[in-house]
Protein backbone atom coordinates (compact mmCIF):
# COMPACT_ATOMS: atom_id res chain seq x y z
CA UNK A 1 0.00 0.00 0.00
CA UNK A 2 2.60 2.25 0.86
CA UNK A 3 4.60 1.86 -2.26
CA UNK A 4 1.20 2.18 -4.34
CA UNK A 5 0.66 5.77 -2.42
CA UNK A 6 4.38 6.94 -2.96
CA UNK A 7 3.63 8.82 -5.81
CA UNK A 8 0.02 8.98 -5.54
CA UNK A 9 -1.39 13.09 -6.17
CA UNK A 10 -3.40 12.37 -3.41
CA UNK A 11 -0.57 11.55 -1.05
CA UNK A 12 1.98 14.11 -2.92
CA UNK A 13 -0.79 16.43 -2.27
CA UNK A 14 -1.33 15.74 1.15
CA UNK A 15 2.25 16.51 2.24
CA UNK A 16 2.20 19.80 0.32
CA UNK A 17 -0.33 20.30 2.88
CA UNK A 18 1.72 19.60 6.19
CA UNK A 19 4.70 21.68 4.38
CA UNK A 20 2.12 24.53 3.93
CA UNK A 21 1.17 24.29 7.73
CA UNK A 22 4.91 24.58 9.33
CA UNK A 23 5.14 27.93 6.64
CA UNK A 24 8.60 28.90 5.75
CA UNK A 25 10.26 27.86 8.83
CA UNK A 26 9.99 24.16 8.46
CA UNK A 27 11.76 22.04 6.22
CA UNK A 28 10.60 20.49 3.10
CA UNK A 29 9.26 17.34 3.51
CA UNK A 30 8.48 16.41 -0.07
CA UNK A 31 10.99 13.65 -1.95
CA UNK A 32 10.24 10.92 -3.84
CA UNK A 33 8.84 7.49 -2.30
CA UNK A 34 8.16 9.61 1.06
CA UNK A 35 4.54 8.71 2.25
CA UNK A 36 1.85 10.25 5.15
CA UNK A 37 1.11 7.51 6.99
CA UNK A 38 -1.34 8.96 9.52
CA UNK A 39 -1.36 12.33 11.92
CA UNK A 40 -2.71 13.35 14.87
CA UNK A 41 -2.71 14.87 18.39
CA UNK A 42 -0.73 13.74 21.02
CA UNK A 43 0.20 15.12 24.44
CA UNK A 44 3.72 15.50 24.85
CA UNK A 45 5.61 14.83 28.53
CA UNK A 46 7.11 18.43 28.63
CA UNK A 47 9.82 19.68 31.06
CA UNK A 48 7.38 21.77 32.63
CA UNK A 49 3.98 20.11 32.42
CA UNK A 50 2.30 17.98 29.31
CA UNK A 51 1.45 20.06 26.46
CA UNK A 52 -0.54 18.95 23.02
CA UNK A 53 1.71 19.01 19.63
CA UNK A 54 0.26 17.68 16.34
CA UNK A 55 2.08 14.81 15.21
CA UNK A 56 2.99 13.59 11.32
CA UNK A 57 3.96 10.16 10.84
CA UNK A 58 5.71 9.20 7.20
CA UNK A 59 7.13 6.19 6.06
CA UNK A 60 10.74 7.50 7.54
CA UNK A 61 10.43 9.93 9.80
CA UNK A 62 8.46 11.25 12.35
CA UNK A 63 7.62 14.95 12.14
CA UNK A 64 6.10 16.91 15.20
CA UNK A 65 5.49 21.11 16.08
CA UNK A 66 4.01 23.39 18.34
CA UNK A 67 0.17 23.84 17.59
CA UNK A 68 -0.69 27.39 16.65
CA UNK A 69 -4.11 27.19 15.07
CA UNK A 70 -5.57 23.37 14.43
CA UNK A 71 -5.04 21.80 11.23
CA UNK A 72 -3.64 25.08 9.65
CA UNK A 73 -0.47 26.50 11.44
CA UNK A 74 2.08 24.84 12.94
CA UNK A 75 6.11 25.76 14.29
CA UNK A 76 8.73 24.80 16.13
CA UNK A 77 9.06 21.79 13.48
CA UNK A 78 11.44 18.54 15.04
CA UNK A 79 11.79 15.63 12.54
CA UNK A 80 13.08 12.26 13.87
CA UNK A 81 14.40 9.63 11.50
CA UNK A 82 12.43 6.50 12.30
CA UNK A 83 15.42 4.11 11.38
CA UNK A 84 17.00 5.48 14.94
CA UNK A 85 13.65 5.00 16.36
CA UNK A 86 12.77 2.46 19.30
CA UNK A 87 9.51 2.78 20.76
CA UNK A 88 8.36 1.00 24.70
CA UNK A 89 4.71 0.91 26.55
CA UNK A 90 4.21 3.10 29.39
CA UNK A 91 2.06 2.14 32.29
CA UNK A 92 -0.71 4.09 32.94
CA UNK A 93 -0.60 6.75 35.70
CA UNK A 94 -2.66 9.06 37.11
CA UNK A 95 -3.68 11.25 34.74
CA UNK A 96 -1.31 10.27 32.38
CA UNK A 97 -2.93 6.99 30.34
CA UNK A 98 -1.84 5.87 26.78
CA UNK A 99 1.46 6.41 26.71
CA UNK A 100 4.92 5.23 24.96
CA UNK A 101 8.18 6.30 24.45
CA UNK A 102 10.20 7.63 21.35
CA UNK A 103 13.53 6.97 21.95
CA UNK A 104 16.85 8.08 19.68
CA UNK A 105 20.03 8.37 20.01
CA UNK A 106 19.80 12.22 19.69
CA UNK A 107 16.79 12.78 21.99
CA UNK A 108 14.02 10.39 24.17
CA UNK A 109 10.49 11.39 25.19
CA UNK A 110 7.20 10.80 26.46
CA UNK A 111 3.90 10.97 24.34
CA UNK A 112 0.32 10.00 25.62
CA UNK A 113 -2.69 9.46 23.27
CA UNK A 114 -6.36 10.25 24.04
CA UNK A 115 -7.34 6.04 24.01
CA UNK A 116 -5.89 2.57 24.39
CA UNK A 117 -7.21 2.13 20.67
CA UNK A 118 -5.22 5.49 19.30
CA UNK A 119 -2.16 4.32 21.22
CA UNK A 120 -2.33 0.65 19.79
CA UNK A 121 -2.64 2.41 16.41
CA UNK A 122 0.20 4.64 16.80
CA UNK A 123 2.79 2.15 18.02
CA UNK A 124 1.58 -0.54 15.50
CA UNK A 125 2.53 1.72 12.53
CA UNK A 126 5.57 3.28 13.94
CA UNK A 127 6.94 -0.19 14.24
CA UNK A 128 6.01 -1.22 10.81
CA UNK A 129 7.00 1.68 9.19
CA UNK A 130 10.47 0.94 11.27
CA UNK A 131 11.14 -2.59 10.35
CA UNK A 132 10.58 -2.00 6.45
CA UNK A 133 13.28 0.52 6.97
CA UNK A 134 15.59 -1.58 8.57
CA UNK A 135 14.76 -4.41 6.30
CA UNK A 136 15.17 -2.31 3.08
CA UNK A 137 18.35 -0.61 4.20
CA UNK A 138 19.49 -4.20 6.38
CA UNK A 139 20.49 -1.99 9.18
CA UNK A 140 19.91 -3.50 13.09
CA UNK A 141 17.84 -1.64 15.67
CA UNK A 142 19.69 0.99 17.51
CA UNK A 143 20.22 -0.03 21.00
CA UNK A 144 21.28 3.62 21.86
CA UNK A 145 19.46 6.04 23.37
CA UNK A 146 19.32 9.75 24.87
CA UNK A 147 17.85 9.47 28.55
CA UNK A 148 14.23 10.28 29.11
CA UNK A 149 14.09 13.72 30.79
CA UNK A 150 12.28 13.99 34.37
CA UNK A 151 9.61 16.44 34.80
CA UNK A 152 10.66 19.51 37.01
CA UNK A 153 7.47 18.75 38.59
CA UNK A 154 8.88 15.31 40.34
CA UNK A 155 11.89 16.55 41.45
CA UNK A 156 12.31 19.32 44.71
CA UNK A 157 15.61 18.49 45.66
CA UNK A 158 18.50 17.59 43.62
CA UNK A 159 17.99 13.68 42.74
CA UNK A 160 22.02 13.28 43.46
CA UNK A 161 22.99 15.19 46.51
CA UNK A 162 19.38 14.48 47.82
CA UNK A 163 19.70 17.79 49.87
CA UNK A 164 19.94 21.34 47.37
CA UNK A 165 15.85 22.67 47.46
CA UNK A 166 15.48 23.90 43.83
CA UNK A 167 14.13 27.78 44.10
CA UNK A 168 13.92 30.31 41.58
CA UNK A 169 17.75 31.38 42.59
CA UNK A 170 18.49 27.52 42.77
CA UNK A 171 17.04 26.48 39.41
CA UNK A 172 17.06 22.95 38.15
CA UNK A 173 18.99 21.23 35.66
CA UNK A 174 19.40 17.94 33.81
CA UNK A 175 22.23 15.82 33.68
CA UNK A 176 21.89 14.89 29.33
CA UNK A 177 23.25 11.33 30.33
CA UNK A 178 21.32 9.91 32.80
CA UNK A 179 18.13 12.28 32.93
CA UNK A 180 18.08 13.57 36.16
CA UNK A 181 17.05 16.49 37.63
CA UNK A 182 19.90 18.23 38.95
CA UNK A 183 21.49 21.25 41.14
CA UNK A 184 24.18 23.30 39.62
CA UNK A 185 27.10 22.10 41.80
CA UNK A 186 26.03 18.59 41.24
CA UNK A 187 26.35 19.27 37.38
CA UNK A 188 29.31 21.68 36.35
CA UNK A 189 31.22 19.08 34.80
CA UNK A 190 30.50 18.62 30.43
CA UNK A 191 30.98 15.56 28.44
CA UNK A 192 30.92 14.92 24.70
CA UNK A 193 27.82 12.91 23.90
CA UNK A 194 28.41 12.89 20.31
CA UNK A 195 24.79 11.59 19.32
CA UNK A 196 23.37 14.45 21.15
CA UNK A 197 26.21 17.50 20.49
CA UNK A 198 29.00 18.18 18.79
CA UNK A 199 29.76 20.09 21.98
CA UNK A 200 30.29 18.81 25.34
CA UNK A 201 26.73 18.75 27.26
CA UNK A 202 25.87 18.73 31.16
CA UNK A 203 26.14 15.64 32.95
CA UNK A 204 25.91 15.27 36.53
CA UNK A 205 28.96 14.28 38.65
CA UNK A 206 27.51 10.31 39.07
CA UNK A 207 27.40 9.69 35.11
CA UNK A 208 30.82 11.61 34.86
CA UNK A 209 32.79 9.60 36.60
CA UNK A 210 31.05 6.75 35.18
CA UNK A 211 31.63 7.68 32.00
CA UNK A 212 35.76 8.58 32.77
CA UNK A 213 36.10 4.90 34.50
CA UNK A 214 34.33 3.09 31.40
CA UNK A 215 31.89 1.95 33.50
CA UNK A 216 28.99 3.63 32.10
CA UNK A 217 27.65 0.65 29.72
CA UNK A 218 27.13 -1.53 33.31
CA UNK A 219 24.99 1.19 34.60
CA UNK A 220 22.39 2.46 31.83
CA UNK A 221 19.39 4.79 33.68
CA UNK A 222 16.40 3.98 31.33
CA UNK A 223 13.22 4.49 31.93
CA UNK A 224 10.65 1.91 30.29
CA UNK A 225 7.31 1.27 32.36
CA UNK A 226 8.73 3.70 35.22
CA UNK A 227 12.06 6.08 35.67
CA UNK A 228 14.36 3.79 36.75
CA UNK A 229 18.04 4.24 38.48
CA UNK A 230 21.38 2.26 38.15
CA UNK A 231 22.11 -0.15 41.21
CA UNK A 232 24.97 2.37 41.59
CA UNK A 233 22.43 5.58 42.46
CA UNK A 234 21.00 6.49 45.71
CA UNK A 235 18.04 8.02 43.62
CA UNK A 236 15.03 6.65 42.28
CA UNK A 237 14.19 9.18 39.63
CA UNK A 238 15.27 10.88 36.89
CA UNK A 239 15.35 14.55 35.04
CA UNK A 240 16.39 17.13 32.87
CA UNK A 241 17.93 20.60 32.03
CA UNK A 242 16.36 22.44 29.15
CA UNK A 243 14.04 20.54 26.46
CA UNK A 244 14.56 20.63 22.66
CA UNK A 245 11.47 22.89 22.71
CA UNK A 246 12.49 26.30 23.73
CA UNK A 247 8.69 26.69 24.77
CA UNK A 248 8.67 23.29 26.13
Amino acid sequence: MVDRLANSEANTRRISIVENCFGAAGQPLTIPGRVLIGEGVLTKLCRKKPKARQFFLFNDILVYGNIVIQKKKYNKQHIIPLENVTIDSIQDEGDLRNGWLIKTPTKSFAVYAATATEKSEWMNHINKCVSDLLSKSGKTPSNEHAAVWVPDSEATVCMRCQKAKFTPVNRRHHCRKCGFVVCGPCSEKRFLLPSQSSKPVRICDFCFELLSTGEMAACQPARSDSYSQCPKSPLNDVSDDEDEDSSD
